[in-house]
């Protein structure tokens, strides 16, 4: 027992050595980098940096145990035994028969899911099958694999300090978002790495410094890792480290509280990198004075006044345009999940994938260069619901203290509407249900179905049919109130596995193919079409028709505009005569044109207007995690980290409409309104 308790104790604090040391030489070396040259230090502020930083990596190294710590408490010989291994046999194998030939949530998603599955399953019960029936093998085996354990953590702890290094290098702080980020456009990151730095001799040298360093301090541990077994030991030494992990997490967000200085590198200096990463993925937020050009914020504040012709905080009041007294319509806003412009006849697709949503354009107010303001759903949901262009990071709606914000709903609530959020799915996804419910909305979704009332579902909820049902039914009992009502539709049916009831479409219903998940979706909306006109509130309704965002992002440039080019439609019957909107407008205009429709009158904080206001402007506001893009005219300007600037051209070809080509020259003034846009609405949204 004492001899276990030692070996485990021997591995944490040569771990916790390599951590800090690490960390040490990384505080040797970042204070020297272009970034940090010019800035000096207090002996108080080096003491605080080593110091502290010493504590905040000894933590993080406790922490990061735990993977060893797992395979510690998984060695063990009674698991072999009768009849403990046979049950853990049995359990594995049943498992990789259900993956390999039932229908699973792996099969619902999609992709690779189902053969990672499989992969991961079927290698674990075959490997417990040759253990269990082959006992000569199982000392080597579990000094192999805490071997390669031992080394991965080794390397992942020098690969991290290398790449904390060059990570500053280019922003001159630990991680923050932008390594988030670096997560989601994971081939587009990579791409660029691999043409920035050399990465084979780096990967090699990386590769040979783990082994040595392996090799060094843990070479005579690995080969006593048959000895960890027992359960005395186990029980002595689980309690102590999970004691010791909770301090450690504990210690990590508490020591935040010293990261304050008015020196921020003495902040970014003394944190742990990985921690930091942590905070940020929480946070989802990047914070746009510190890494974007800026003007004074005088300036800026006075431009978007003389926009918007307004002062203080509210950006404007807005008033009856068309004159006439305020049209109390029932409203009905359906963002339609992944559905770029593209795939529609209207646009130029000769597949016949949306003959309603074609049809419902040529009866309403169509849109036609109408731009997402980002590639996720929440980004078109704050679109419509906030009318914010998009800050760096994560939208608003995953961020902490979101609720009771100036929002469409907020301003149809104030006028007597009755708001309700439709989701086919499980609203706690992407935090919907905490914005929603916090911002004043009543939230109908997949809890709220019985089981009468769904006919098909998939991993992201019920088919498309069944939720227009539901809101059929649901606005039936509103309609009774005798108020008028909002209701936001957010469908899921054109999303991954792309899976719908057979029979709907031409396309099989197990293709599992985009086009069908297209197609299914625009057949849905016809059905709630022919049904809602059915209702007696249908000819009392204005609808709002458009995309959370395109189906995919990825192009040679960093905002492929064709890519971000959404369908809209509002159709009134009676009040809007058919008719085309050939300008660019933003995603995040939509609800105040069709505010500007009934002639509402309101005090607002939308950067969102009415494309009917005599003063607008056809622009768009269009943006990834971290680069900001502003498009005016043929002119798109895009505003990235460490102070970056790019301008493109629009430049229209046979096959692409949007094509963006490189700027010969730069138009200054665009800069400037794109830099105000952005720094006042990324401050003023938290007001």
């Amino acid at each position: 027992m004492q001899k276990s308790i030692r070996l485990v104790t021997g591995l944490y604090l040569k771990f916790a050595l390599l951590t800090v040391v690490v960390g040490l030489l990384l505080r040797i070396v970042l204070p020297f980098n272009a970034q940090t040259t010019d800035t000096g230090f207090a002996f108080g502020e080096w003491c605080e940096i080593f110091l502290l930083g010493a504590v905040n990596d000894l933590c993080a190294a406790t922490v990061g145990f735990a993977f060893l710590w797992l395979f510690t408490m998984s060695i063990s010989r009674t698991k072999y035994t009768r009849p403990w291994g046979y049950i853990t046999l049995g359990v594995l194998t049943a498992a990789f028969c259900y993956v390999a030939f039932f229908n699973t949530i792996f099969d619902e998603y999609g992709s690779v899911a189902p053969q990672i599955a499989m992969g991961v399953l079927g290698y674990w019960a075959a490997s417990f099958a040759l253990r269990l029936f082959l006992p000569g093998i199982r000392s080597h085996w579990t000094t192999v694999w805490f071997a390669l354990i031992v080394v991965l953590c080794v390397g992942l702890t020098i690969f991290n300090g290398v790449s904390e290094y060059f990570f500053w290098n280019e922003f001159g702080v630990r991680y923050n978002f932008i390594a988030v980020d670096y997560l989601v456009y994971t081939n587009e990151v990579v791409g660029n790495i691999m043409e920035s730095y050399p990465i084979v001799p780096m990967a090699l040298g990386i590769v040979l410094v783990t082994l040595v360093v392996t090799w060094y301090l843990f070479r005579r541990d690995i080969v006593r890792a048959d000895s960890l077994t027992g359960w005395k030991w186990k029980a002595a030494a689980g309690p102590a480290y999970l004691a010791a992990l909770a301090a450690a997490v504990g210690l990590l967000h508490f020591n935040t509280r010293f990261q304050d200085s008015p020196n921020v590198y003495v902040n970014e200096l003394q944190a742990n990198g990985l921690y930091k990463f942590y905070d940020a993925f929480v946070k989802n937020s990047l914070d746009y004075e510190r890494f974007y050009l800026t003007r004074p914020e005088a300036e800026a504040e006075r431009f978007v006044h003389e926009v918007y012709g307004s002062t203080g905080e509210n950006l404007r009041p807005v008033r009856a345009e068309r004159g006439g007294e305020e049209i109390r319509r029932n409203i009905v806003l359906i963002t339609i999940e992944s559905m770029s412009a593209a795939y529609m006849e209207r646009f130029g697709n000769e597949q016949g994938l949306t003959p309603t949503l074609d049809s419902l354009y040529r009866t309403g107010l169509a849109f036609n260069r109408v731009y997402a303001t980002g590639n996720r759903t929440v980004r078109g949901l704050e679109a419509v619901t906030l009318s914010l262009p998009p800050c760096p990071g994560q939208s608003i709606i995953k961020r902490p203290n979101n609720g009771g914000m100036h929002s469409t709903g907020a301003v149809l609530r104030d006028k007597g509407y009755t708001v309700k959020y439709f989701y086919g799915g499980n609203s706690y996804f992407d935090n919907m249900e905490t914005f929603f419910s916090g911002n004043g909305y009543e939230i109908v979704d997949q809890k709220d179905y019985a089981p009468k009332e769904i006919t098909f579902a998939n991993i992201w909820g019920v088919c498309d049919e069944d939720a227009y049902r539901k809101v059929i039914r649901t606005l039936n009992e509103d309609a009774a109130s005798g108020k008028p009502f909002f209701a936001h539709v957010m469908t899921v049916s054109n999303h991954r596995p792309f899976t719908y009831p057979a029979g709907k479409i031409r396309i099989p219903h197990d293709a599992k193919s985009r086009a069908g998940g297209v197609m299914y979706t625009d057949y849905a909306l016809g059905r709630f079409f022919a049904e809602a006109s059915k209702q007696p509130w249908f000819g009392n309704t204005i609808f709002l028709i458009t995309a959370d965002h395109c189906a995919s992002s990825a192009g040679r440039t960093e905002i492929p505009l064709e890519k971000y080019h959404i369908p809209a439609v509002i159709l009134a019957p009676g009040l809007v005569e058919p008719c085309e909107v050939d300008g660019i407008v933003s995603q995040i205009d939509l609800m105040p044109t069709l505010f500007s429709l009934l002639n509402m009158s309101y005090d607002s904080r939308f950067y969102g207007r009415s494309v009917f206001d005599p003063d607008y402007t056809n622009r768009a506001f269009i943006a990834t995690y971290q680069d900001l893009g502003y498009l005016e005219g043929d002119t798109f300007t895009i505003l990235s980290p460490v102070r970056r600037v790019e301008q493109y051209r629009v430049v229209p070809t046979e096959k692409n409409p949007h094509n963006l080509e490189p700027a010969a020259t730069t138009d200054e003034e665009q800069v400037n309104r794109a830099i105000a846009y952005y720094q006042t609405s990324c401050k003023w949204h938290k007001r």
